[in-house]
């Protein structure tokens, strides 16, 4: 039995979402356009009895769509004793920080930013 070449590729081929950085002014700002996002969602908790007694935000990471790494706050540098004692603070860097993989929500353009060394990558 002989091979038959595979015809031409018609379909073009989708591109992988790349990895993109996001830089909010803190974490309220991060949680409510998560929740415009569907990416944070609100459940119930309920106490012993089944009755609801409040809500908790629960992150919904990752889904066939897109993928969310919750970075938070970034330090650099910083020394520490032996003991866990603050010799020299970390320095804090400006805001809420998020690594976001999918089609990103127009309203997040504005945090987008592009730093040269992430401190957190894809594997």
């Amino acid at each position: 039995m002989t091979q038959q070449p595979l015809p031409p590729m018609t379909e073009e081929l989708l591109t992988p979402p790349t990895p993109t950085c996001f830089r909010f002014p803190d974490e309220p700002t991060w949680i409510a356009a998560g929740l415009a996002a569907g990416i944070y969602v609100k459940e119930p908790v309920l106490d012993d009895d089944g009755n609801e007694t409040g809500e908790e935000l629960k992150l919904v990471g990752y889904t066939q769509s897109y993928a969310c790494d919750v970075v938070g706050t970034i330090t650099r540098g910083g020394e520490w004793d032996d003991e866990g004692n603050v010799i020299t603070p970390p320095e804090v860097l400006d805001g809420w920080h998020i690594n976001y993989q999918g089609e990103v929500p127009d309203e997040w353009e504005q945090y987008a930013v592009w730093p040269e060394n992430p401190v957190r990558v894809w594997a």
